[in-house]
């Protein structure tokens, strides 16, 4: 299929500019609503990059919010990328909301714009195909890596060169981050794609059949051993192995799972014969690992083999703008499978969703989500019905822009005085500032620097 994207930009130079950010792809211009309606109708891209300011009302929104509205009510299916100025994250937030996929911030950036628009290619060939191929009975999860903030978009790069080299690789984030849906990432983008991919949770599975699940046994090797059975890592010859909450594996295991590491063979449990097995390893934890090594928990030398490449997952809170992104693509699914085509997310739903922490990170997004999409009564989720509190319940300090400031200026004074084990001159130049403004912020924040 021909790739087609319409720029939707009044600025020519900037036209210019983005057309040539994009080889293999058909192109179209248009420099107000009306000529992208029509060119909309004529080709049916598969992608559209809107900027919101469009004459005759180029330094406001509001042409671009009706351009939005239309385009997504004549071509639902059609992956829409907002273009906003830096200073306009609500206009982006809106944007999300009434149903584009992704937003790019100006001034032009052509790897991020580029980064951002294949994305959109390839999540409408995903949707395409997954409404090809599978019922709508199908249960709905997070089918990709969902994002646009400069965090994700880091790790998403590094999963592409990762990829493609075969090596070990450790991916570090709390739980619910998404770590096995990266794992599978790099199994789908590696040259043994289309190999099996076996997962297992070290965790989950008590220590006395761990090892049998790992490593397979043969037949009568414990009471209960009535046939020969391959582990999860003989099954995975081939493909890709991934190892989830590898640090909660016993101790016991881990001298065997190193000499798998090493040696690329293992030995069924009650068997002698060494048997090759061409694996590529990823796995995954939560657990402090540095913290484990040093209180004996985990062995060193294996934190080393499983660990060529280490990748460490920013939790949502960190990922700014994703928690909306990944809430609203997470709605599409549901209302799908629902049958609630019909619901949208509200004002407050949206300040909801954007100011809440979220300890649970994805996980805990596809759970509120699916629920709100049960239980909401109008047409619209509220914060209620996502049992999150609207940004009126939020107390002020917690909104203060002072406080917050200062909480976060005293955090860097401290973290320099300690880096630089109180040696105030160095501490300012790590700082970048004066040891006078460094005496006077120890004073304003009561910071003892003889401690």
């Amino acid at each position: 299929m021909i790739r087609k994207l319409l720029i939707v930009e009044d600025d020519p130079g900037l036209q210019s500019q983005m057309r040539w950010c994009f080889e293999d792809t058909e192109v179209h211009l248009a420099s107000d609503r009306e000529t992208a309606l029509s060119i909309l109708r004529r080709i049916e891209p598969q992608v559209v990059t809107l900027d919101l300011g469009l004459p005759p009302d180029p330094g406001g929104s509001t042409e671009g919010f009706q351009a939005l509205e239309e385009i997504l009510r004549l071509s639902p299916n059609t992956k829409v990328i907002v273009v906003t100025g830096r200073e306009e994250k609500e206009n982006a937030v809106k944007a999300i909301g009434l149903g584009a996929c992704d937003f790019f911030q100006k001034p032009m950036d052509a790897d991020i714009l580029s980064f951002i628009v294949n994305r959109a290619f390839r999540l409408f060939d995903l949707e395409k195909e997954n409404h090809e191929l599978t019922t709508g009975n199908s249960a709905s999860t997070l089918t990709g890596i969902i994002g646009s903030s400069p965090k994700m978009m880091d790790i998403c790069r590094m999963i592409e060169k990762i990829a493609p080299a075969d090596v070990t690789t450790l991916l570090l984030g709390e739980t619910g981050t998404g770590k096995e849906v990266l794992a599978k990432a790099i199994h789908q983008l590696s040259s043994r794609s289309d190999q099996s991919f076996s997962a297992i949770n070290c965790g989950a599975i008590p220590e006395n059949l761990l090892e049998s699940e790992l490593f397979g046994h043969e037949k009568g090797a414990f009471t209960g051993a009535t046939n020969m059975k391959q582990g999860k890592i003989e099954l995975a010859n081939g493909g890709t192995l991934f190892l989830d909450e590898i640090g909660d594996m016993p101790p016991s295991l881990q001298v065997k799972l190193l000499r798998f590491l090493q040696e690329r063979v293992i030995e069924r449990v009650g068997g002698v014969k060494e048997i090759p097995v061409d694996v590529r390893v990823v796995c995954a934890t939560h657990q402090n690992l540095q913290q484990h090594i040093a209180e004996n928990l985990f062995r060193e030398d294996l934190f080393y083999r499983v660990s060529e490449i280490s990748l460490n997952i920013p939790p949502i809170r960190e990922r700014e703008g994703d928690a909306i992104i990944i809430a609203q693509s997470l709605l599409k699914s549901f209302v799908q499978q629902m049958n609630r085509s019909t619901l949208s997310f509200s004002e407050d739903a949206m300040r909801a969703i954007k100011t809440y922490h979220w300890p649970g990170n994805v996980r805990e997004i596809i759970n509120k989500v699916k629920r709100a999409v049960i239980m909401a009564d109008d047409k619209k989720i509220t914060a209620a019905d996502l049992e999150l509190c609207s940004l009126s319940e939020v107390s002020e300090e917690a909104l203060n822009l002072r406080h917050i400031r200062d909480a976060a200026e005293k955090g860097a004074v401290i973290q320099a005085i300690q880096a630089a084990q109180n040696n105030m001159a160095q501490a300012a130049r790590l700082l970048g500032i004066t040891r006078p403004t460094l005496y006077n912020l120890t004073e304003k924040f009561g910071i003892n620097t003889d401690e």
